[in-house]
């Protein structure tokens, strides 16, 4: 099996580009003037030929003026061929399945795997991958943006037509170059900055173009490939959705009961408005008349009930009864998102689906078995999947706040009036006292409340009404940032049993450890062990069908570790977490905190799943997907479908791969790796939290104060003030390191731990190679650093490093650069390659073409850093260099 290729991309592509060149040109002219455009053709040419020294005395001589439309063009330029470049992917993605032929991933090749397995039928039963949209945008441009992106992907998606003729090319040209002049003359970056009630109408726009019909085709083929096998699933669902946007109040003050609410009450606006959409399309079509095709009585006391009272719908009774599921349908919109409390209307989901499964059994009792498929096939697929609440909303905040809460109420309640103060143990023994035996609510004293009580407690309250009124789909985790022990996970008890949410017998809320630190994580297995061996947790946890759930931080660790040491820690907790699990009878299942970048978890989503520890995938996954990558994986249908086809087939795909190395040379990979790993995270922490001129250098080295202004989302940059690399959120700290070029957080300790251990025995090199060849989840760490590798400029983050006066500050970037050739040595070593992206041929093909573009953006970004340090940009000039981070972030596609 072969990673999907593209055929067209030395043809198709290229012309798109070059028309999208030409016409960006044009409008670029027209604004600016033909002189200015002089100027960005030749810092292209110089970019090509790499002469940057003669490119940065150009940029020195733009004016600031100047500097707005040059930055915007270079900024625009790598979206634009971003589009084309999905555009392909969506053309050869339907190319290959309607041909028959078989690329990685592909949903047919899986389940066909998976039929030869002895517990098929349970597998594909059971199997449920949750991508999580998460409330860290480092998605920079403009919903406005988004939607020129879209259109101008809908009008390349034509051009294949307007090549062989079908399509008139005067006027699709026009089209095109409309779009692109809207796109130049826009802001691409927003004034205000985000609020959390702008993330959640943001991402709930992938829903409609993209995400619903892509979800139920992919469930509708997987049971139709699945019953091709002999395995008649019974309402599976592949892929749920999940969202952070509005209960994830981790650091960010501005989530609330308020923004839960609006959070579930947008989803269900969402589905039902796609619903009455689909059976209004429904309605029309349906124009069955009864003397050419019977209705079962089901159906005609629906009829009966519909207020449609016209005289052409005498003989329509499928048309009628979809007119009264029309009206039951907007008066739960209504009540759902207005409470408005309007009758006849569906109290569950379930009612909406008893009337379509009414109208489905009617036609196949009166041949009408062809008629099922289509609209209403995909409506009841999608209410199966989306109920009325279309994905489950996390609540997550940190250990530390919710400690502050219990040792408040139970200070308030007379119980204990320094809880904070006790040991481990002690606290311990009280939670669960109260937990077991102690029916009274803590919150129900007089004693006036602190604000942050008031508010932690509305919003479990408004958890508990949406679970009421959404059902209990609508929230089914809380996760606890920061998780370090077992009283951690009872405050959260303690607090939900304050709204009924928990009670001894039963949990309508799993209580989920996120376990992020490199400590945090080496203790996860004592924690658990502790934590699943107690009564009440084992009764919470079988009413979670035995499932419990743990989210492990991949940049936290990262950022605490080094990249080795993040990847070890976490595969190996997985290992350990999953055999407490099944010495407890627990099945433990994983959500997985991966950012964009390799430096936050990222890197390919198929590779990565598949080299998950073996055994560690137990029927469930979930896992983040955040900022630009939303965009780039679901921002039309075709995207969505391959991208989802893939994490269900790697998914599936990991199940049932049996293990391919033996035992004792895993073992002795893991005695291998725990060496390597010590020695990285040593020589990582050294520099970062060693070295005193670190900090400094970073935050002048670096565009982490312009990116702390930018409007990129409703969360601060960090949890407290930036005075220390750990106070910084993980978000900002890649996302920096990511413009500079210099993609640290993705490789810094690999190349000298491989080194040392190379330098220790002769034959290790051969062992490493051996480990690259056999070993999944080794092959996808380096991979990724292969990746990283190549996206990074070493010329340019040297440019970067000249912003620091003091040689002291400066020199840090010697260390990172010798560390940096060092490692690419070493790693193309290990890969046995001559060259980075020798696997990933259209990977480097893409940078290839797109690097000179984004390249001047950093000289020009740097040029406009050194302005506004010295005061030479205005207030309003600010924005320029908020251009050259959104167009930078665009050009490398997985930024933050």
């Amino acid at each position: 099996m072969v990673k999907l290729e593209t055929r067209s991309q030395g043809t198709v592509i290229q012309e798109e580009v070059t028309i999208l060149t030409h016409f960006l040109a044009e409008t670029t002219i027209r604004i600016a003037g033909q002189e200015v455009f002089n100027k960005i053709e030749r810092l292209t040419q110089l970019s090509k030929e790499k002469n940057y020294q003669e490119l940065e005395k150009e940029i020195t001589t733009i004016s600031n003026d100047e500097m707005e439309i040059i930055a915007r063009y270079f900024a625009i330029l790598p979206l634009l061929i971003n589009i084309s470049e999905d555009v392909d992917l969506a053309y050869e993605v339907n190319y290959q399945n309607n041909t028959e032929q078989d690329y990685l991933g592909k949903l047919s090749t899986t389940i066909d795997q998976v039929s030869k397995s002895a517990d098929a039928f349970s597998i594909l039963q059971h199997a449920n991958v949750v991508p999580v949209l998460t409330a860290h945008p480092t998605q920079v441009q403009r919903k406005t943006m988004l939607g020129f992106t879209q259109k101008i992907h809908v009008l390349l998606r034509r051009y294949r037509d307007v090549r062989m003729g079908l399509l008139n090319k005067d006027k699709w040209m026009d089209d095109l170059r409309r779009q692109i002049d809207l796109m130049m003359q826009s802001d691409i970056i927003r004034e205000k900055k985000l609020k959390v009630k702008n993330e959640i109408t943001n991402v709930t726009e992938y829903y409609q173009k993209s995400l619903i019909p892509a979800i139920t085709n992919l469930t509708s083929e997987y049971q139709r490939l699945a019953a091709e096998k002999g395995l008649r699933l019974e309402a599976p669902k592949p892929i749920t959705m999940g969202m952070w946007i509005g209960g994830d109040r981790d650091g960010n003050p501005f989530v609330t009961a308020e923004t839960l609410r609006l959070s579930a009450e947008t989803q269900a606006e969402v589905i039902l408005t796609y619903y009455l959409g689909k059976i209004a399309e429904l309605y029309d079509s349906f124009a069955l008349s009864i003397s050419l095709s019977d209705a079962s009585e089901q159906v005609k006391r629906l009829a009966e009930l519909s207020s449609d009272a016209s005289i052409y719908r005498e003989k329509e009774l499928y048309r009628k009864a979809f007119h009264y599921i029309t009206e039951k349908l907007a008066n739960t919109k209504l009540y759902l998102t207005d409470n408005q409390n309007l009758s006849p209307r569906y109290d569950k989901a379930s009612e909406f689906e008893a009337d379509l499964l009414t109208i489905k059994d009617s036609l196949i009792a009166n041949k009408g078995e062809n008629l099922v498929k289509g609209d209403l096939a995909e409506v009841l697929e999608a209410v199966r999947i989306f109920g009325f609440y279309l994905a489950s909303i996390d609540l997550r905040q940190d250990s530390s706040v919710q400690e502050a809460c219990v040792a408040e109420l139970l200070k308030s309640a007379n119980i204990e009036a320094d809880y904070s103060s006790l040991s481990e143990e002690d606290k311990i023994a009280l939670l669960l006292t109260e937990l077991r035996e102690d029916p009274r609510l803590l919150s129900a004293t007089h004693v006036e409340k602190s604000e942050l009580l008031e508010k932690e407690l509305a919003i479990y309250q408004t958890a508990r009404d949406l679970k009421d009124k959404l059902g209990e789909e609508v929230i089914k985790q809380h996760i606890i940032s920061h998780t370090e022990s077992v009283s951690d996970m009872l405050e959260l008890a303690i607090m939900l049993k304050e709204v009924g949410l928990i009670s001894t017998e039963s949990a309508r809320v799993q209580i989920v450890p996120l376990f992020e630190t490199i400590e945090d994580l080496d203790g996860a297995a004592q924690t658990m062990t502790d934590y699943l061996s107690l009564d009440l947790v084992q009764k919470w946890v079988a009413s979670k069908d035995g499932y419990q759930e743990i989210m492990l931080g991949y940049s936290d660790s990262n950022k605490d570790g080094g990249y080795l040491s993040s990847g070890w820690t976490l595969y190996k907790a997985q290992n350990e977490l999953t055999k407490i699990g099944q010495d407890k009878g627990v099945k433990i299942t994983f959500f997985h905190g991966r950012g964009g970048t390799v430096g936050r978890g990222g890197g390919p989503s198929y590779d990565a799943i598949t080299s998950q520890p073996f055994g560690t995938i137990k029927d469930r996954i979930r896992l983040t997907e955040q900022g630009e990558v939303i965009g780039n994986k679901y921002g039309n249908k075709d995207a969505a479908y391959y991208n989802l086809e893939m994490l269900v087939s790697a998914t599936l795909g990991r199940m049932v791969t049996s293990q391919i190395v033996d035992s004792n040379k895993i073992d002795g990979y893991r005695s291998d790796m725990d060496k390597i790993v010590s020695d990285s995270n040593l020589i990582y922490r050294d520099l970062v939290f060693g070295n005193p001129h670190f900090y400094d250098y970073f935050m002048t080295a670096s565009p982490i104060k312009e990116i702390s202004s930018l409007n990129i989302g409703s969360r601060p940059a960090a949890r407290k003030t930036i005075t220390e690399i750990s106070g910084l959120r993980a978000i900002p700290w890649v996302f920096s390191w990511s413009q500079n070029r210099i993609m640290f957080p993705g490789w810094y300790g690999v190349g000298s731990s491989f080194k040392h251990f190379i330098e220790q025995e002769e034959g290790n090199l051969a062992k490493l190679q051996d480990m690259y060849q056999n070993w999944p989840f080794f092959k996808s760490l380096l991979s990724n650093v292969d990746m990283v590798l190549s996206k990074s400029n070493m010329n340019i983050a040297f440019r970067y490093a000249q912003m620091c006066d003091d040689e002291a500050v400066r020199d840090v970037f010697n260390a990172i650069l010798d560390e940096w050739q060092l490692t690419k040595n070493i790693i193309l070593q290990i890969e046995q390659h001559d060259d980075l992206l020798e696997d990933l041929p259209n990977l480097k093909a893409s940078l290839d073409y797109r690097l000179p573009y984004f390249n001047v953006l950093n000289y020009i970004q740097i040029e406009l850093i050194n302005r506004l340090r010295a005061g030479k940009l205005s207030d309003k000039e600010e924005k320029l260099v908020h251009i050259t981070i959104n167009g930078i972030a665009t050009g490398l596609r997985n930024s933050g």
